[in-house]
């Protein structure tokens, strides 16, 4: 069999199975072991089974997952969306689609300490889209809305996707996190716009003009003078050297619990549940660690990623012509798998290839500028049909909406999506400037 031959039957294995409803972890082991060994045999694949998943998971790095997790459930569980919600909307309340523009807000604070993007889109919708129906907002408008906005919760530092980014390509934490402060802002502002404008464009969309309760008041800033602290202090030690981006998120995740201790919602069985969601979600990410990993190394004995980066090498093709066909290929890609097991199937056959081609910048500032247009285009799969998860996970909480109502409410969204990508693909300094105070 070609080694061409053999890749396509290791993707048609993994994809299969996945129509089959099998987990992608399983799908890419299985596939992963089905091209290891007709490849080698089944005694090599023993050897590397036996020691990949230590090798694998002794990364201290890797604890940066389940920490920033476990903050984010903490987040959840402590009523910390409630506070967000009252005061975003006290700012943002009283202009027309306030409220869609306040529940993007509350977002983009909410993802500033989880580092998910279904759990930011779940919680924030918990608690904005009763107020959203109750002011006279349509099903489509909320849901697409609230969809969106989840999306920042990978978007705005923690991610756990660009975590995982950067321990595929060993790159520092702490330089993609700041490379993606001002992308994520661009997204957040880039959405409120794309409110603005559709709510003028379409009528009945939402209320000409918003009658809301919440007034800035001294409580509802101290409602989220909190978070403001929590962000402030795990970033700002990290960037002021004081602590690791591990060290940082433990302590980040051991002040979102005392601030939910203060604030009195967080009770022994909430604790609980926070820990088991921690563990649940860190053992899904690191068994998709082991199946990529597994899947990886069989496509590498193939050498065709190696064999495909020497061909896109040799073509003389423009750069960012490049880096463009890979961020539609991720745009297909988004439509059957999720944004973690892209980024490790992915990563190790695209970087190379990019880290190779000149754009005229440092290797280092190539790779943390790839690393945010990989985060920039998996959240874009995050929204577009036909999977789109954020959509479902919104669209399953709102049980009077169609989800083809849903699926209508985002496109806005990814008009401004597609706006913002062009605009960090043509000019990388949005991304970078922050970059070069990190030490």
């Amino acid at each position: 069999m070609s080694p061409l031959a053999l890749t396509l039957m290791i993707f048609a294995i993994m994809l299969v199975l996945m129509a089959l409803r099998t987990p992608i972890a399983i799908s890419m082991f299985v596939a992963g072991c089905v091209g290891y060994v007709t490849q080698t045999g089944w005694l090599p694949l023993a050897n590397f089974l036996n020691t990949q998943a230590f090798a694998r998971f002794a990364s201290y790095d890797l604890s940066v997952i389940p920490l920033f997790i476990l903050m984010g459930h903490f987040a959840t569980q402590g009523g910390i969306s409630k506070a967000l919600f009252g005061f975003a909307s006290a700012v943002m309340g009283r202009l027309r689609g306030g409220l869609a523009m306040a529940s993007v807000l509350a977002s983009a604070a909410f993802g500033a300490i989880c580092g998910s993007s279904v759990a930011t889109a779940a919680t924030v919708t918990s608690v904005a889209l009763p107020e959203m129906k109750r002011h006279g907002y349509s099903g489509r408008l909320a849901t697409g809305t609230l969809a969106a906005g989840g999306t920042l919760g990978i978007l705005i530092p923690p991610s756990v996707p660009l975590v995982i980014y950067a321990i595929l390509t060993e790159q520092n934490i702490a330089k993609l996190f700041a490379a993606a402060m001002v992308p994520g802002l661009i997204a957040m502002l880039g959405y409120m716009i794309a409110i603005a404008l559709y709510v003028r464009l379409v009528p009945g969309q939402a209320p000409e003009h918003d009658v809301v309760q919440e007034k800035l008041t001294v409580r509802s800033l101290a409602g989220v003078l909190p978070i403001a602290l929590i962000f402030l202090l795990v970033f700002g030690g990290i960037y002021g050297g004081i602590f690791t981006p591990t060290e940082g998120a433990a302590i980040g995740a051991a002040a979102t619990f005392v601030a939910a201790l203060l604030k009195r919602e967080l009770t022994l069985p909430k604790i609980k549940q926070c820990f088991y969601a921690t563990a649940e979600g860190s053992a899904m990410i690191f068994m998709i660690f082991i199946g990529a990993d597994l899947m990886n190394a069989a496509l590498a004995l193939t050498q065709v990623p190696n064999q495909l980066a020497a061909l896109v090498s040799g073509w003389g093709l423009s750069p960012l012509l490049v880096v463009s066909a890979i961020m539609l290929f991720y745009v297909v890609l988004g439509a059957v798998m999720d944004e973690l097991s892209m980024i490790l199937l992915t990563i190790p056959i695209f970087f190379p290839m990019v880290i190779g081609l000149d754009f005229g910048m440092p290797r280092e500032s190539v790779a943390i500028w790839f690393g945010i247009m990989v985060l920039m285009t998996v959240g874009f799969g995050l929204l577009a049909p036909p999977v789109g998860l954020n959509v479902y996970v919104v669209n399953g909480m709102a049980k009077d909406v169609p989800i083809s109502e849903s699926y209508r409410g985002v496109l806005p969204f990814l008009a401004s999506d597609v706006i913002r990508t062009l605009l960090l693909l043509f000019f990388p300094a949005i991304s970078l400037w922050l970059v070069k105070y990190i030490g």
